[in-house]
């Protein structure tokens, strides 16, 4: 049973990467446009105010709100897609059927008990919103993560079913859609009677959360650093970016709720003048820990190689994962190096993270961010923003100091416990070891699923940003070295569930495993 939770708890991880991808669409469409339309902006660089350019910008705006205002049916859809084994397509549709089912079914459950807002009175007051037209319970993200799981669930059970001859028509795929419609009218029957009750608890959660102030924000990135171990993190922050757990404010009168949702409401807002509060608590700290603690941590891995060609051939690795957390926030190849050479490197990491998570709410730094929180996004959303609403001018002050905390915490450490951080195993380190850890060829998709134990050990393959997600049926077949020789970092084994670390190129290796089953006229069963 815990095998089972944890392979199902990662598998909704990696789901729900995909709509939470697209939110660096809206973030970049509506920074941009913010960043370039302001008043004082326009002010300042007189050429901006050109009208074509202006009349762009409006559009980009636009969007960008659009896609803010279908979060929840994005959600249900990602979610479902990544959730459903096969016939993904059908699977989608399923979604959307379901969500505008959950929503009609509680709209017309107010109706029917006269609790729907009359005309002239704020529907936010009775913890009701309009939803694609549809005045419903105010669920937001929340009702498209229960659709996208939901729906999965459904569409795994009856995605293949096979009806009788007369009715083979609505059969397989086709017969998820209908089943759908009935499964959703009784999950809006049940979210009408529980979601106030839920609602008003995770509003209690946020207050609690919010008031502890500083130590909320330690134990908010305590807990978010801890997770990522596990990959669960995602699971983690989503309610505290997108629901009341992670505040509540009105915007441009909108009721909107979770900072991150907050923040993209505000980037089109032209009355902002400071950004939300709770992103000084739950956000922004991780640019700087990404962007300057990474380079504290990289170069205590170099300095504690000793002299010599280890150092110089490790030399171009360490470059390459330094940079790549401070341009694209990225940090999983230096944090599962901290972990596999000790995990005290590791807690040492995760508690100077959540400490980055309090620097930033005592120096009140509201910068927000998408996906990530690298240099890309600190410029964007920081720097031209401006200081007024960010203080983004603290990261600079602040990013030297962390550097050099980060440098001497970890060089003492290593060098205290002997950790084998990469360059400092006794074996030299050649050419061919180094290509394999540094990059990943083409080509061996083979190799790889002979590491995983061979097909018929696989029931489940696929990726997230920087993971190989894969469910074996037995872990005692996985063979490390195998799977190292062909790029991986390393390998986690938990349970039945594994996770092959080949960092960015993870794509590139599913592309590949897909090309040689597809080739080979083979499938995972």
């Amino acid at each position: 049973m815990k095998d089972k939770f944890m392979g199902f708890a990662q598998q909704l991880g990696k789901a729900i990467l995909l709509p939470v991808a697209i939110l660096p669409v809206a973030g970049l469409l509506l920074g941009i446009s913010a960043a370039l339309s302001g008043a004082a902006v326009i002010e300042t660089y007189p050429v901006l105010g050109n009208t074509t350019l202006q009349a762009i910008l409006t559009i980009m705006n636009a969007a960008g709100s659009g896609v803010f205002d279908a979060l929840p049916l994005i959600f249900a859809v990602g979610i479902t897609i990544g959730l459903a084994r096969r016939e993904k397509g059908p699977a989608a549709l399923a979604a959307v059927v379901g969500y505008f089912v959950l929503i009609i079914t509680v709209n017309s459950l107010l109706e029917v008990t006269g609790q729907l807002a009359p005309e002239g009175v704020d529907p936010r007051t009775l913890g009701q919103g309009s939803q694609f037209g549809v005045l419903t319970l105010q669920m937001g993200v929340f009702g498209g993560i229960l659709t996208g799981i939901v729906t999965g669930m459904v569409h795994n059970r009856f995605y293949n079913i096979k009806l009788p001859e007369f009715l083979a028509f609505f059969g397989g795929s086709r017969f998820v859609p209908i089943m759908n419609t009935f499964v959703f009218l009784v999950v809006g029957a049940v979210m009408f009677i529980v979601w106030p009750f839920i609602g008003n608890g995770i509003a209690g959660f946020g207050e609690f959360a919010t008031g502890l102030g500083t130590l909320g924000a330690f134990l908010y990135g305590l807990l978010l650093r801890i997770l990522y171990l596990f990959g669960l993190h995602h699971v983690f922050y989503l309610p505290f970016w997108t629901t009341a757990a992670g505040g509540t404010m009105e915007v441009n009168g909108q009721m909107v709720e979770g900072f991150q949702t907050i923040f993209l409401a505000q980037l089109s807002d032209p009355e902002t003048a400071k950004f939300y509060g709770n992103l000084a608590l739950f956000n922004s700290g991780r640019y700087l820990h990404f962007m300057f603690g990474m380079i504290g941590i990289v170069l205590a891995m170099y300095t504690t190689i000793p002299k010599g060609p280890r150092r110089k051939a490790t030399s171009g690795f360490l470059i390459s994962i330094g940079l790549t957390a401070f341009i694209t926030g990225v940090t999983e190849p230096i944090s599962f190096a901290l972990l596999f050479a000790s995990p005290i490197l590791f807690v040492a990491e995760a508690l100077l993270f959540a400490t980055s998570f309090v620097v930033a709410s005592l120096f009140n730094i509201t910068i927000g961010s998408t996906f990530s929180a690298g240099v890309t996004e600190f410029l964007l959303f920081g720097v031209f923003q401006g200081n007024d609403k960010t203080n983004f001018i603290w990261v600079l002050v602040l990013a030297i100091p962390i550097i050099l905390l980060y440098y001497f915490v970890f060089r003492t450490l290593i060098l205290k416990l002997d950790a084998k951080t990469p360059g400092r195993d006794e074996e030299d380190v050649d050419q061919k070891e180094q290509s394999h850890t540094a990059a990943y060829d083409s080509g061996k998709a083979e190799t790889i699923l002979a590491g995983l134990g061979g097909l018929d050990n696989i029931t489940d393959i696929d990726n997230c940003a920087t993971r190989l997600r894969v469910s074996v049926k037995k872990p005692g077949e996985i063979n490390s070295d195998t799977l190292k020789s062909t790029g991986a970092m390393n390998t986690i084994v938990r349970g039945k569930s594994i996770q092959v670390i080949y960092g960015p190129k993870v794509n590139m290796v599913r592309s590949d495993i897909d090309e040689y089953l597809e080739n080979s006229n083979q499938q995972i069963k």
